[in-house]
């Protein structure tokens, strides 16, 4: 992704990459629909922290405690969260999204094991 020209956040707005879907069912080799699969995009919880914005954990009266993510984590979001958009990779589309800094529910040790009920 490093060669990507990805939006800068700004202000306190965190940029997230959404992980894409498996193709298939776990432990099987029975194919998702593609809606099925979208939906599932659409709806995550789950994200990699791309880039900070400026302004993000900023504020010690709201993170007393300071930041609660850094890049390079995987966290946990509420579904649907944040403005989502799409940027075109020669591999396909990898979806996005733009999140508050206090969107951030939890950090994700092994994010293979998480699944959104």
């Amino acid at each position: 992704m490093s060669d990507l020209k990805l939006p800068e956040p700004t202000g306190y707005r965190i940029l997230i990459a959404i992980p894409k879907r498996d193709d298939t069912f776990r432990d099987s080799k029975i194919l998702i629909a593609e809606s099925e699969r979208k939906k599932e995009e659409i709806a995550s919880i789950l994200g990699l922290v791309i880039k900070l914005g400026p302004s993000a954990y900023q504020d010690p009266d709201k993170f007393p405690d300071g930041p609660w993510c850094k890049e390079g984590d995987f966290i946990i979001m509420r579904s649907y969260s944040g403005t989502r958009f799409k940027v075109s990779t020669p591999e396909g589309d990898q979806e996005f999204r733009l999140i508050n800094d206090d969107t951030v529910e939890a950090v994700v040790a092994d994010p293979r094991v998480i699944t959104r009920l």
